[in-house]
């Protein structure tokens, strides 16, 4: 196929997307569930558009890599420690009743042993990139249950981890000639890349990323280069792309930039993961689905009902009310894109049937369609099922939630974007006052300066909605902005009003203080919601004035 061609075919896969993708909004349903959609209408056995399957084949690779590096990203080495009991209890506790349960039911349904272990850990996972946005949309992402389920949300992330490790060291065994002299040099390679991992995290990475933090836009380039370098080194090696991407994320999960890293590949990381569901749903055969639709049906069922019965019951045993297991319960009512990925690994290596994939695709189709719902309407769902649940609350329940949030209660008061002279002084200020105040800044020697003083910082762009909205908001009394602005008209891309927005988008209910440089500036932010306009230097006059008159 001539290059011209597939450029065409790639245009008219991307609109067919944002076709497909817009029907579902207006259903309220994930992209996820809308590039499936197009990956099948792509298939050979419906409109057959994809021809540059090696050039899509690429692509998919690209975007496993680039997934599995973002969920390297969050596993910072201490992190485990800081989840808490009910996230690693209730998180473990799911993982494996979903295991063993729905390993029983694949062996009744029929599938072979080898297969219903696979199929049944693919149940296990949860799309974390579903919740998060559910969550926040409904502005629940800081109350209780969202914080609970965005913690066992990570164990499952961990034990993501585990697996794909497992599977890569079940490839290397499968793909190695089988002798073990091959398999020797591969694991040893492995243990090499793992060490210099290590040597880089202590070493390199911050001194590496500070002076590359300066410009977003290169932190950016250079973390995609990071993850598909290690993952070309990973697979060259022998343990595959996976693994390497995965380390690669582990890598920079310590450093202080993560968070904005994270952010801003979130839409590359969704662009690319359209070409893994358009590989997916080509190699899928529409006619081999039918005889899936009764097993598929019943894994559906247990993933939608079993699943959240399992977490209540877990949080019920650890004292939180039913309400709160029920809210939280509810986020594990569907399988993740890891789950198709899983199993693409799995019949990569020749443990999983063919035919599975096409099982495992349908219960994802099926879960995420109905669970968004699910989500969506938990407040009314819960009110008609309340009168069945007493049997998932112990006596003296809410004692558990009490203890939680007290310990997690204002981990911050102000949030203050800019860490310059002006909001060097206002937070310095702030903190004399006893406020806890968290800087944030993307110059990393403001941050370094603002460290020095005992406070803490975090790396980021107020012009960045996805890295506002992963802020600690919950129990900020106030979102303060002293970034510096260029003079001129107020534009829709300014930061404040970017900032503005990306505080609205999130639910925050506290008091927003920006600054301005002219009246009409001033007026118009005050129109969009901001509850206290700074002006620098009317402000210094004004204090001039009061000092010099003796006020």
């Amino acid at each position: 196929m001539t290059e011209m061609s597939v450029f065409y075919e790639i245009a008219i896969l991307i609109l067919l997307a944002a076709g497909v993708g817009f029907l579902g909004l207006l259903a309220r349903q994930p992209l996820v569930v809308a590039f499936i959609a197009v990956g099948v209408l792509a298939g050979p056995d419906v409109l057959g558009l994809v021809q540059s399957t090696h050039f899509i084949e690429v692509l998919s690779q690209i975007s496993i890599a680039v997934l599995l590096f973002l969920v390297g990203l969050k596993l910072d080495p201490g992190l485990v420690q800081s989840l808490g009991r009910v996230a690693v209890a209730t998180g473990l506790g799911q993982v494996s009743f979903t295991a063993v349960i729905g390993f029983g039911i694949c062996l009744a349904l029929g599938l072979d042993p080898l297969t219903s272990v696979y199929v049944a850990v693919a149940l296990t996972f949860s799309s974390t990139i579903i919740i998060v946005k559910l969550l926040s949309d409904k502005q629940e992402i800081g109350a209780l249950h969202g914080k609970i389920a965005l913690g066992f949300l990570i164990v499952q992330d961990i034990f993501v981890v585990l697996a794909m490790v497992t599977l890569s060291a079940m490839g290397v065994g499968m793909g190695g000639g089988g002798s073990a002299a091959d398999v020797g040099l591969v694991l040893l390679g492995g243990i090499v890349m793992v060490g210099l991992v290590v040597l880089f995290i202590r070493h390199g990475a911050d001194r590496l990323l500070r002076p590359m933090s300066r410009s977003p836009e290169l932190l950016v380039i250079f973390a995609v280069g990071w993850a598909a370098g290690l993952a070309a080194l990973g697979d060259a090696l022998g343990f595959g792309k996976e693994l390497g991407g995965l380390l690669a994320g582990v890598s920079l999960a310590s450093t202080p930039y993560r968070e904005a890293i994270g952010a801003r590949l979130a839409s590359l990381r969704d662009f690319l993961l359209l070409f893994f569901f358009i590989n997916l749903g080509a190699g899928l055969e529409l006619s081999a689905l039918g005889g899936q639709l009764w097993p598929a049906l019943v894994l559906s069922l247990f993933v939608l009902i079993g699943n959240p019965l399992i977490v209540l019951a877990i949080m019920g045993a650890l004292g939180y009310r039913k309400r709160t297991g029920f809210l939280a319960g509810l986020t594990v009512a569907q399988i993740s894109e890891f789950s198709l990925i899983f199993m693409a690994m799995g019949i990569a290596i020749g443990h999983a049937q063919p035919e599975a994939m096409g099982l495992v695709t349908l219960v994802g189709l099926v879960t995420i369609a109905v669970s968004v719902y699910m989500i969506t309407f938990s407040h009314k769902l819960y009110a008609l099922c309340e009168p069945l649940l007493g049997i998932f609350e112990r006596r003296g329940a809410g004692t558990a939630e009490a203890a939680v949030a007290d310990a997690d209660a204002g981990a911050h008061d102000v949030i203050l974007f800019g860490l310059g002279r002006y909001g060097r002084q206002i937070g310095q200020r702030l903190a004399d006052r006893g406020l806890r105040v968290l800087g944030v800044d993307f110059d990393p020697e403001a941050l370094e300066a603002w460290r020095r003083s005992g406070q803490p910082a975090a790396y980021g762009d107020a012009t960045d909605p996805e890295f506002v909205a992963h802020l600690p908001l919950a129990g900020v009394r106030a979102v303060v902005s002293a970034v510096p602005r260029e003079r001129g008209a107020l534009t829709e891309s300014d930061p404040q009003l970017t900032l503005l927005d990306g505080l609205k988008a999130a639910g925050f209910t506290g008091r927003i203080a920006l600054s301005a440089q002219h009246d009409a500036e001033g007026a118009r932010l005050r129109r969009h919601g901001a509850d206290i306009i700074l002006r620098p230097f009317e402000d210094a006059a004004d204090f001039a004035v009061r000092q010099v008159v003796g006020a």
